[in-house]
């Protein structure tokens, strides 16, 4: 080991004495409260001996459980979500989202609430708890890295820095991670490493780093300062000198210059993996923040040193008093039915044995001995239950409700409420009492995010794709730092025009801050908007046109969607959501189909007009000739024979029907052939075309 990583390691062990010792009450306390509230180990060990010895009842009847599944549960089901905001330098709000579904698929896939709700669980039990951020490749096959939030099952084996006093471990300058391996396995995973046997002189120097012979192994996290050059470039962007001379070139042939610079410090964090005797391992981290997040309990500073109190930390003296007087009840109780009988001196000669065994077993008689005319034996009476000692374990009970700011209606025991507020509000003071506990998650999992958001830069820094995961749970892929077509969703050609531009989900640019909003679950948040829309249509119908697309969506049916789908079609585009530019473009196509309707059908009517005006003029042609021909009959038929008459009529009319115009026309009609025409035409609607009609109209 060279000179560096001795001083490293010399360090080390300076600093990990120190923190142990600072840390020694809370660990100390931890243990106690996580034996007597999740092991039962609630009576001292030489009372519960000397009972047993006597064969007396040693009584646990756990109660604490049960309050600390009150806030543990319920932070289940508030469960806490991480939201990125963009800020500036090239941030931009769809990147944001990204972040965000990134974030719920890094949950998703390294199971992020389990190591939530253990670290929640040893903060309100014990104290403190801890959850942790890593990387990992995302395939066997593959160079890609992933980032996953573990959970530390043991809280015990973390000391955090002793001399930061934050909320959270955004400060922290180091902190250990301590492991105990054999001696096999600690030669099989580090061959080279030093062993040191176990003498008792080394045990003595390192007392800490040796335990039933076993190894201690520690990873030591440590944050430096390091001085930087911060540059501000022609376009405006910042960035530090390292990152500007790995794209120098390309910003020089782009004409970007350096317009001004500033001295400033950055964190670099490295990860040490070491044993009592030298350092095994040097990895830096990615990150400018050590990845061990604290969830604490109930926090104290006082003179300088640091208290974490647990939920049940003060409530174990009302559970003892609680087991004890329970435990005495059971016993007064118990020994009621074996109280002796009492006689009068040598009435119990007969039958010694069967009075010997009375208390023991059940005999048909037992005879006696009359002494004196004295009472038969009897039997004391039984004293009844002890009011006394089942009233002073009510107390007890009481008292630890009282401590922990729990009590009956937060534990679903019945009261007189009878309105649905009045329950709540009943059961709302119970989570009152112990917010803290909860918004000391909220405050891990947003310092958590911070990490995220840190590292996701560093991580996921080349083109790939990756998985997002909506707050509704459906899930996509998505490209990265790398220009792609988004997915269509609308069918309309229009919009899927105006949509198809290229993107670039750039997750290496721009700053995001990190919020952690708490609340309940997607799905709980569903069914109570769907109740309210409910009540809210009932009292005002009108609405239920415009908002019954949101109620379907919200609904737990098999098809809500597809449902809520169709129900927004039928709303107008303005409440669809739809583009504006789309709006506009449709309501343009829209107009352009009218007008082309409009003139259209104004076309159609002028043909229509023209085929009508054709028809017309050739009936009054007919009738035109027709009239010419009445008249000159009218003239020539004067002083004729009606004989003479009817022939000059047949005579007309072959020469009409024989004319070329009425050929052409009958062929086109396909008329039956000349031969064919009847001898006695018919005549326009309203003419008189006989003989006796002309001579009667001459008259």
């Amino acid at each position: 080991m060279d000179k560096k990583l001795e001083k490293i390691h010399e360090r080390a062990l300076k600093l990990y004495d120190t923190s142990v010792e600072a840390h020694a009450d809370n660990v100390e306390n931890w243990l106690d409260d996580m034996r007597f509230a999740r092991l039962g180990e609630q009576w001292p060990e030489n009372v519960k001996r000397q009972r047993e010895l006597e064969g007396r009842p040693c009584l646990t009847l756990n109660k604490l459980p049960a309050f600390i599944r009150q806030v543990t549960n319920d932070a289940r089901q508030n469960s806490p979500s991480i939201k990125f905001h963009p800020v500036g330098d090239g941030a931009d709000k769809e990147v944001a989202e990204i972040l965000d579904g990134l974030t719920r698929n890094i949950e998703y896939t390294s199971n992020a609430d389990v190591a939530y709700d253990t670290a929640l669980d040893h903060s309100v039990t014990g104290g403190f708890g801890y959850f942790r951020i890593v990387t990992d490749y995302a395939a066997e096959d593959v160079f890609d890295q992933d980032l996953k939030i573990e959970r530390i099952e043991n809280p015990c084996s973390v000391v955090p820095d002793a001399f930061d006093f934050g909320a959270d471990s955004a400060n922290w300058n180091y902190c250990f991670i301590t492991d105990l391996y054999r001696e096999a396995d600690f030669k099989k995973k580090w061959p080279n490493a030093e062993v040191v046997q176990f003498e008792a002189d080394t045990t003595d120097k390192l007392p800490n780093w040796f335990e039933d012979e076993m190894i201690r192994v520690a990873e030591y996290w440590v944050r430096d300062e390091v001085p930087a050059l911060l540059l501000k470039l022609s376009t405006g962007e910042v960035m530090f000198e390292e990152q500007y001379n790995s794209i120098k070139d390309i910003l020089d042939v782009q004409g970007v210059t350096v317009v001004d610079q500033r001295k400033t410090t950055t964190h670099k964090v490295t990860q040490y993996i070491m044993n009592g005797c030298e350092i095994l391992e040097a990895n830096p981290w990615k990150g400018k923040y050590i990845p061990i997040v604290p969830v604490y309990g109930d926090e104290i500073i006082l003179e300088g040193k640091r208290y974490f109190n647990s939920l049940i930390r003060f409530a174990k003296d009302p559970q003892r008093m609680f087991n004890y007087w329970r435990t005495a009840a059971t016993e007064l109780v118990a020994l009621a039915p074996k109280a002796p009988f009492i006689g009068a001196k040598g009435q119990f000669k007969t039958d010694a044995a069967k009075w010997a065994s009375a208390n023991t077993q059940t005999h048909a008689y037992i005879e006696y001995d009359p002494v004196n005319g004295a009472m038969p034996p009897q039997r004391q009476p039984f004293a009844g239950v002890p009011a006394g000692a089942l009233q002073e374990a009510a107390n007890s009970s009481d008292d630890m409700k009282s401590i922990m700011g729990i009590y009956d209606a937060s534990l679903g025991a019945r009261s007189n409420e009878t309105s649905g507020k009045a329950i709540l509000a009943r059961q709302r003071e119970g989570d009152v009492s112990t917010f803290n506990y909860i918004d000391n998650l909220s405050r891990a999992i947003r310092h958590a995010g911070r990490i995220l958001c840190d590292l996701i830069p560093k991580v996921y820094n080349t083109p790939r794709i990756i998985r997002v995961i909506h707050e509704n749970g459906d899930n996509k892929n998505v490209p990265i730092n790398q220009e792609h077509m988004p997915e269509q969703e609308n069918e309309n050609e229009m919009q899927e025009t105006l949509q198809a531009i290229p993107k670039l989900y750039d997750l290496t640019v721009g700053k995001y801050d990190v919020t952690c909003e708490a609340g309940p679950s997607f799905t709980t948040k569903r069914e109570e908007a769907a109740n309210q829309m409910l009540s809210f249509i009932q009292s005002f119908p009108q609405a239920a046109t415009l908002i019954g697309d949101k109620l379907a969506r919200n609904l737990d049916w098999p098809e809500a969607d597809d449902i809520a789908e169709r129900l927004k079609a039928m709303l107008p585009p303005q409440l669809q959501g739809q583009n504006p530019q789309v709006q506009q473009l449709q309501q343009q196509l829209q107009q352009i189909q009218q007008q082309a309707g409009q003139q259209v059908g104004q076309l159609q009517n002028e043909l229509n007009q023209v085929k009508t005006d054709k028809a017309l003029e050739a009936k009054k042609l007919d009738i035109d000739i027709y009239n010419a021909e009445t008249n000159r009959l009218k003239v020539t038929g004067a002083g004729m024979q009606p004989e003479q008459v009817q022939a000059l009529v047949i005579q007309t009319l072959q020469q009409v029907l024989t004319s070329p115009d009425l050929n052409q026309q009958a062929q086109a009609q396909q008329a039956p052939p000349p031969q064919q025409i009847p001898e006695q035409p018919q005549a326009p609607q309203g003419a008189f075309f006989t003989p006796e009609g002309m001579n009667n109209g001459n008259q």
